[in-house]
C-alpha cells in the first residue's frame, strides 16, 4: 500500500551516485539485476499466454517496465562519457532527458494495456486456466524482486552506493505486487471469476501511480526544477565563505545526473583582481563540497558600493 501512495523514483538522479558510477562492481549488479527480472517477465510472459490471466499480465508488464528503466542508466553512462563540442558545449547528459520521455510512453502504454485487458475481462468474463501455474508464476516474480532486492542493497552497502540501495529496497516493494497475483489465484480458485480482473485493476492503479510520479519528475527536470533544499545548501556554503558579504543570485541545473550552478557574489570593493578571484574559487570549492552531485559552478563576484561611491551617487542626484 505504501508503494501504490508514494512510487519510487524513475530520475535517473536519484539513481546514479558518483560510488555506483565510479564502480564496476555496481553496474555489473545493475546489468544482472535488469538479466534477472528480464527472466522472471519472461517466465510470466509464457503463464500469461497459457493461462489468460489479467492479474499476471499486469504484474508481467509491471515487472518488465521497471527492468527497462536500466535504459536511461545506459544512456547516461554511455553518452555522458563523450566529451563537450562546440556544438553542444554542456555534453551530451541532456539524454537522460530524452529516455525518461520514453519510459513514461512505456509505463503509460503498460497502464493501457493492462487497464484494458481488466476492463474487458470484467464485461465478458472468462475463465482463468492453469491456476497453480499462474500462482506459481506470482511467487516466481516475488521471488525475482527479493533476489534483486537482497543483490542491489547487498552490492551497495558494500559500495557505499545509496543509491543502489534503494533501488534494492524498490524492488522489494515491487515483489509484493506480484503476490497480489496469488491473491487473485486463490479467489479464483474458490469460485470468485472476477477476483483476476480485480486484481488486474489494481495493480493498473499502481502503474497509474508510478506513471504520474514519473510524469512530475520528467516535466521538472526539462523546467530545470530542483531541489530548494539544495540551493539552501549551496547559499549556506557561500555565506560562510571568508571574504563573501552578501549572497546574491544562485541558480542549479541538471546536466544529465550532475548538477551545474551559476552564483552571485559581493565582495568589498578595495580588494584587487586577484583577491577577488581567490575568493571566487573559495566559493566554488565551498559549492561542490557542499551541494551532492555538483561538478562544476560559476561565480561572480560583484562589489558592495563603497563611501566614496555613495557620495558620488547622492551628489549626481542632488544636481539632476
Amino acid at each position: 500500500m505504501a508503494h501504490l501512495l508514494r512510487p519510487h523514483s524513475h530520475d535517473v538522479a536519484d539513481r546514479v551516485d558518483s560510488e555506483m558510477e565510479a564502480s564496476a562492481e555496481g553496474m555489473r549488479a545493475l546489468w544482472i539485476s535488469l538479466v534477472v527480472l528480464g527472466l522472471t517477465a519472461l517466465f510470466q510472459t509464457v503463464v500469461v499466454v497459457a493461462s489468460g490471466s489479467v492479474a499476471l499480465l499486469g504484474d508481467t508488464i509491471h515487472n518488465l517496465a521497471d527492468a527497462l528503466t536500466a535504459v536511461p542508466l545506459a544512456i547516461a553512462f554511455l553518452l555522458g562519457r563523450r566529451p563537450a563540442t562546440r556544438r553542444f558545449t554542456y555534453g551530451y547528459g541532456r539524454a537522460e532527458d530524452l529516455a525518461g520521455i520514453a519510459v513514461v510512453l512505456v509505463i503509460a502504454a503498460s497502464a493501457g494495456v493492462t487497464a484494458y485487458e481488466a476492463v474487458e475481462r470484467l464485461i465478458h468474463p472468462r475463465d482463468v486456466s492453469h491456476l497453480p501455474t499462474v500462482a506459481i508464476a506470482g511467487l516466481v516474480g516475488f521471488v525475482g524482486n527479493e533476489w534483486v532486492a537482497r543483490y542491489r542493497i547487498r552490492t551497495g552497502r558494500r559500495i557505499g552506493s545509496a543509491a543502489l540501495v534503494a533501488d534494492g529496497l524498490h524492488a522489494r516493494t515491487d515483489g509484493f505486487t506480484s503476490l497480489a497475483v496469488l491473491a487473485g489465484a486463490g479467489g479464483v480458485a474458490a469460485g470468485w471469476r472476477i477476483a483476476d480482473p480485480l486484481i488486474g485493476l489494481v495493480i493498473t492503479a499502481a502503474i497509474l501511480a508510478v506513471l504520474r510520479h514519473a510524469i512530475r519528475e520528467i516535466y521538472q527536470r526539462l523546467m530545470d526544477a530542483v531541489d530548494p533544499r539544495l540551493v539552501d545548501a549551496a547559499e549556506a556554503a557561500l555565506a560562510a565563505t571568508a571574504g563573501v558579504r552578501e549572497v546574491g543570485a544562485i541558480r542549479l541545473r541538471w546536466i544529465g545526473h550532475q548538477l551545474r550552478a551559476e552564483a552571485d557574489i559581493v565582495v568589498t570593493a578595495d580588494l584587487t583582481i586577484v583577491q577577488a578571484h581567490a575568493i571566487a574559487v573559495d566559493a566554488e570549492h565551498a559549492l561542490i563540497h557542499a551541494v551532492p552531485r555538483l561538478i562544476a559552478a560559476t561565480v561572480h563576484t560583484d562589489h558592495a558600493p563603497t563611501l566614496a561611491t555613495s557620495a558620488h551617487k547622492a551628489l549626481a542626484h542632488h544636481s539632476t
